[in-house]
């Protein structure tokens, strides 16, 4: 039994929190004497730990093979079927520790509750390179974490006001021009800032708010309940927190067929590298915390998570930076904003 339950939890394991759930939901399901009731599983299956216990205690051998088989092929995982339906007593076969799960990878009738991102996935990504040491590696980072989630980009380096809004508007209209054919949107601007603006290399000032509304459902219709994603790595203001000390341990750092209304600002997703009216932190070597973060946590992770989970991965990182500016240490959390409707898995 020890065995069947170490199996277990190693693919327990690989699965990603949604995956857990819908494993739970579907094992109520499967057809296999004795069933587990759901109050079994509420008391003792919260846990990858406690439900792989659980299934070893009740199902048994060959039992618990057959059953773990027929939820995984529910939950098309086809890279663990093999370990399942091959020989029980075979321990040689390795489980994969990352399995990058794309949007496509649908349970049965969880369609709704994602975002479909079949369709091009367009970016904008504006850097001010002058006087910010460590950008070009932001740039860098943020190119290669675009290809990996399979955007096309458009770059845009060091503008002045009047050329960031006017290729922003040329963005928007290229996006309205292929409305069929886009699946999401996703803005990037990295500059010096402040609460509401990003300032350009001549130190003239874009409202946030000017380039948001440039993208809303009057503006965009191509991107109707579609994400619009912006990632702002600006400062909003000059308040420096310097953080508190603490006792505690240290945390591991681990097309529509009918008309329908839609609010103006609907399916956003914008995440700030700060709190309002406080600095942004940006290396002169690594580059900015929250951009280098972000690819890091993507190179472990790959894209098992929705948006709002992985930034919430990404701001455990952010928040257990040691930073300091002119010798002070500096503590910032990312702010995320949101109105979308349903998940993103990039």
């Amino acid at each position: 039994m020890e065995d069947l339950q170490s199996r277990l939890q190693e693919t327990l394991d690989v699965l990603s929190p949604q995956e857990l759930r819908n494993f739970r939901v579907i094992l109520k399901t499967v057809d296999e004497m004795p069933r587990l009731s759901p109050l079994q599983l509420e008391l003792e299956g919260g846990s990858t730990s406690g439900l792989a216990r659980l299934l070893a205690k009740h199902y048994y051998l060959p039992a618990a093979p057959r059953v773990v088989t027929k939820v995984l092929q529910q939950l098309r995982r086809a890279d663990l079927l093999q370990r399942w339906q091959s020989d029980p007593a075979a321990d040689s076969q390795v489980i994969p520790r990352k399995i990058l799960k794309r949007s496509r990878d649908f349970v049965d009738g969880d369609e709704l509750d994602r975002y479909d991102l079949s369709g091009r996935r367009k970016a904008f990504l504006m850097c001010v390179k002058k006087n910010r040491p460590g950008a070009d590696q932001d740039v860098k980072l943020m190119k290669d974490w675009l290809g990996q989630c399979h955007f096309e980009y458009t770059l845009c380096i060091d503008p002045d006001k009047e050329e960031l809004l006017e290729k922003l508007t040329s963005f928007r209209d290229g996006l309205n021009g292929i409305k069929n054919e886009i699946g999401c949107c996703l803005i990037t601007l990295m500059s010096h800032g402040e609460n509401g603006f990003i300032k350009m290399e001549d130190g003239d000032r874009v409202s946030l708010e000017n380039v948001f509304e440039m993208f809303n459902n009057k503006n965009c219709p191509a991107l109707h309940e579609k994400p619009k994603i912006f990632i702002i790595q600006a400062c909003r203001g000059e308040r420096r927190d310097n953080g508190v000390e603490t006792d505690d341990e240290p945390m591991d750092s681990d097309d529509v067929s009918e008309k329908k209304r839609l609010p103006t600002f609907s399916d956003y997703f914008i995440i700030y590298p700060t709190q309002a009216d406080h600095v942004a932190l940006r290396h002169p070597r690594t580059g900015s915390v929250m951009i280098e973060a972000m690819t890091n946590v993507f190179k472990q992770y790959g894209n098992r998570w929705h948006i709002a989970d992985f930034f919430t991965k990404v701001n455990n990182r952010v928040v257990h930076t040691e930073f300091h500016l002119q010798e002070e240490p500096i503590k910032v959390s990312l702010v995320m904003e949101s109105t979308l409707t349903k998940f993103v898995y990039f």
